[in-house]
């Protein structure tokens, strides 16, 4: 009678344990996320997915050296802004350019030391209202300053044992990160999320932290194909563009390792890492500098006269 009333009791967990062991198979595939599905659909529908923030027919691209007739947000520090500064510019935080940008009567320009931090006010600006926002490209390093750009290109990867011409990783499929928030519509959820991206202030690499252990991260090169083997590219990285929501290339990505973009300037690589923020990659991280860093001196940089103008020389572009 004991063994049969065990049996029993067996027999009533059973359906506990098969739907508890099923919820938690959902958390860890990510089939259970209502608030990235949400914020998908929302991104999409409205326009908003990752190659539309980079550049439209209406908007144009997210770069450019015009200046005038700009409303000019200057995001660097405060000292240095009082050293000196665009003609009719105002001083922000990067974690404050949306109260800063209400402000704004005209197209939006941010400038920043390099281009490459003013991306990510960039993002935050499109996905929030101001679809025609745009960055200085280079920063104030093409303004009389040249620097912080000067002091960091270089051939870093030239020879290097971990740099290669193999061919691209195949890519697997991840299931999307687990978005924790309140809201449920994705235009709020969309709101948390830029404000997340904005504060968190660890989203760029140096290039020896990647080139001496590859493997320690999701490298994505984001150019062309033919630049991809002309140039080489990281050992073990994968070439997935243009990385878009609806075309779920982004599903390509691992949200539980630390993804490495890079480009030609580190300003379009911190452009998607921006995005990728928004979306809940918390740990994606953008290659400072890009290319300029590891083969400033590579001849595809003429021979490929499409990308010239994204070769940073001494002095100044």
């Amino acid at each position: 009678m004991k063994k049969f009333t065990k049996f029993l009791i067996i027999l009533a967990l059973l359906p506990i344990l098969f739907l508890s062991s099923c919820k938690e198979d959902d958390a860890a595939t990510g089939v259970d996320n209502p608030a990235f599905e949400a914020l998908q659909t929302y991104l999409v529908d409205n326009q908003m997915d990752l190659n539309q923030i980079i550049s439209t027919t209406e908007n144009g691209k997210f770069a450019t050296t015009a200046k005038d007739g700009k409303y000019i947000i200057d995001i660097r520090s405060a000292e240095d802004f009082g050293k000196g500064h665009l003609d009719g510019a105002v001083n922000s935080s990067l974690v404050n350019i949306l109260e800063t940008a209400k402000a704004a009567d005209k197209e939006i320009l941010v400038v920043c030391y390099t281009g490459q931090t003013a991306a990510r006010a960039v993002v935050a600006l499109r996905l929030s209202g101001y679809p025609n926002a745009k960055l200085l490209k280079w920063g104030m390093s093409n303004q009389g300053n040249s620097g912080p750009w000067d002091s960091n290109i270089g051939d870093a990867a030239k020879g290097h044992a971990n740099w290669t011409n193999d061919a691209p990783v195949n890519p697997s499929t991840y299931p999307a990160p687990v978005l924790y928030t309140t809201a449920t519509e994705g235009a709020d959820i969309l709101k948390e999320r830029v404000q997340a991206m904005l504060e968190n202030t660890a989203w760029s690499i140096k290039n020896t932290d990647v080139l001496a252990t590859p493997s320690n991260y999701q490298i994505n090169n984001y150019f062309s194909e033919g630049d991809w083997n002309a140039f080489g590219h990281f050992k073990g990285a994968h070439r997935l563009n243009p990385l878009t929501l609806n075309g779920s290339q982004v599903f390509n990505l691992d949200p539980n390792q630390t993804i490495v973009t890079y480009c030609y300037t580190g300003q379009t690589s911190s452009i998607i890492t921006a995005y990728l923020h928004v979306l809940g990659y918390d740990k994606a991280k953008s290659l400072l500098y890009g290319m300029n860093g590891l083969q400033n001196t590579h001849s595809q940089w003429t021979d490929n006269t499409a990308i010239t103008g994204n070769q940073w020389t001494q002095g100044g572009h």
